[in-house]
């Protein structure tokens, strides 16, 4: 019997193809981060939407309004994301991202324009909200991308100067609504809701075996034990509460690293460089529009090349390196900005602009894919999913505030605005240092072992992490019992290493 296939593909072709599908939900993401940093203050934009002619505001409020958007989407996910399942949540997500894309860019000057544009952000937001649940790294492509567009639309007319930047984000969308058509449901979704057999098939599929093979019958019940460590087994969810208990398994302390990670990737400044870039070379370092546009794409460059990197150093250095050294070079990129637009000179202005560089490029290193990646080793199997969401909620919070106030800082207390994110990053510093565990090499039992140990012995979370050797699986079953948690461990122990390994849902595609 050949092994069951999804779009004619099967094996590694059809796990490709999965992986390919969920990449483009991350570079849609991206995409809408930068697309509007061309836009905002282009002359035919502001022509059309007079209300954001010179008014930072209206600017702010205008861009800023799309995080909104992504934090019902996310709300949306985390209350019915485990009814709909991956496939039909990414495909809702898609289809209400094309929708808000309609109505943005068919905004007229005979009706409200600026009222449909808004509330055509918003729903595109509301759309990217379902989609997202994000590994960070491919998160700068999208924006790379969209910058280049935003400056190659420049040189069109004013109509397709604004209108094709937006109206290219359905390209991206098509592709996710289109792909989730014809490739399978999570196989964990599938037996959480006791469809066994589609889940098998699912399996096998990716796979690349038959039904009855033993490495299906194996992948099928890791998984099943995720799914009891989780304690989804026999409900529907892990109740939220779950998220805010103590104890040895320090449930909330683990929920608040990985929001605390959101909330300082957002108000470290990020968004305030990647979304208002051109007008951050407009009005701080007065540059005409077009150039400040591709520099601004120049700059994107260096934060794809600097997102890549982390890929090859993120295991090598460390988490909790990699933190603090970004924020090290976020703080020190800010002081050289805000200190190079003191005297006000041409001159001096230059040198604000190589910070904003030396800005993004520790960024793309160190805090665009950590706070996705920290909370989803830090939270264990049976809270992974609510804390994650909670993280993600997090972000587009904080993101909206920093979105919104950015261009009005920059208008009010201009050179303070740097002054400010330096001092927001130094703040970080102690934080991280004293709060932070290290993840890198540990499975989620050792992780859990590491909080049992910090809780048991009283003694800090961060020594706890340096002082616990690495362990073997013999080493682990004896260090549960010896810190209580061998109902844990025991439940949680092949899914550990081997179930989340399977899951592809990290990405917001199939698992």
């Amino acid at each position: 019997m050949a092994p069951p296939n999804f779009m004619g593909l099967t094996g590694r072709p059809l796990s490709l193809m999965v992986s390919t599908v969920a990449t483009t939900g991350f570079v849609l993401f991206g995409y809408d981060q930068g697309v509007m940093s061309g836009i905002i203050t282009a002359p035919a934009f502001n022509d059309l939407f007079t209300a954001t002619k010179g008014n930072s505001t209206m600017q702010g409020f205008v861009t800023a309004i799309y995080e909104i958007g992504c934090l019902f989407g996310a709300i949306f996910i985390l209350s019915f994301g485990d009814f709909l399942g991956r496939r039909r949540a990414v495909m809702m997500g898609g289809s209400i991202m094309i929708l808000g894309v309609i109505i943005q860019v068919t905004s007229e000057r005979n009706s409200t324009p600026l009222a449909q544009f808004i509330i055509g952000r918003t729903i595109t937001g509301v759309g990217n909200g379902l989609l997202i649940c994000i590994e960070g790294g491919v998160i700068a492509f999208g924006t790379l991308v969209a910058y280049w567009i935003d400056y190659g639309a420049s040189y069109g007319s004013p109509d397709l100067s604004w209108r094709f930047p937006i109206a290219f984000q359905i390209v991206f969308a098509l592709i996710l609504v289109l792909g989730m058509i014809w490739l399978p449901e999570s196989p964990r979704w599938l037996l959480t809701r006791e469809r066994y057999e589609e889940g098998e098939t699912v399996i096998a599929a990716l796979r690349g075996l038959e039904r009855d093979d033993k490495e299906t019958q194996l992948q099928k019940q890791i998984i099943m034990d995720s799914i009891r460590a989780s304690g989804y087994a026999g409900r529907k969810g892990t109740p939220l509460k779950a998220v805010f208990s103590g104890g040895k398994t320090q449930h909330f302390r683990r929920m608040m690293l990985g929001v605390s990670s959101q909330f300082m990737q957002q108000v470290g400044g990020c968004n305030a460089v990647i979304y208002y870039f051109p007008i951050l070379f407009e009005q701080s370092i007065h540059q005409s529009h077009n150039i400040s546009l591709l520099l601004g794409g120049v700059n994107m460059i260096i934060y794809a090349i600097f997102a890549t990197v982390s890929w090859f150093i993120i295991e090598r250095v460390g988490r909790r390196k990699l933190f603090l050294w970004g924020t090290v070079g976020q703080c020190l990129s800010m002081v050289l900005v805000f200190s190079c637009l003191i005297p006000g000179t041409t001159t001096a202005a230059k040198g604000a602009a190589v910070g904003l560089f030396t800005y993004i490029a520790s960024f793309g290193a160190s805090w665009l894919p950590l706070p996705w990646l920290y909370p989803a080793e830090i939270n264990p199997i049976k809270t992974r999913q609510k804390a994650n969401a909670l993280s993600t909620c997090s972000n587009w919070l904080f993101n909206f505030l920093i979105v919104m106030i950015t261009p009005i800082m920059i208008t009010n207390i201009h050179w303070g605005t740097y002054l400010f994110f330096a001092i927001v990053n130094a703040c970080f510093l102690p934080l991280i240092y004293f709060t932070y565990p290290e993840t890198a090499r540990r499975s989620l039992e050792e992780i859990d072992l590491v909080f049992a140990k910090g809780y048991v012995e009283n003694i800090g979370y961060v020594k706890a992490a340096r002082e616990l050797e690495f362990l073997t699986d013999e080493e682990i079953d004896r260090k549960a019992r010896e810190y209580g948690l061998v109902e844990e461990v025991g439940a949680e122990k092949q899914a550990g290493d081997l179930g989340v390994g399977l899951e592809v849902e990290k990405g917001g595609g199939v698992a």
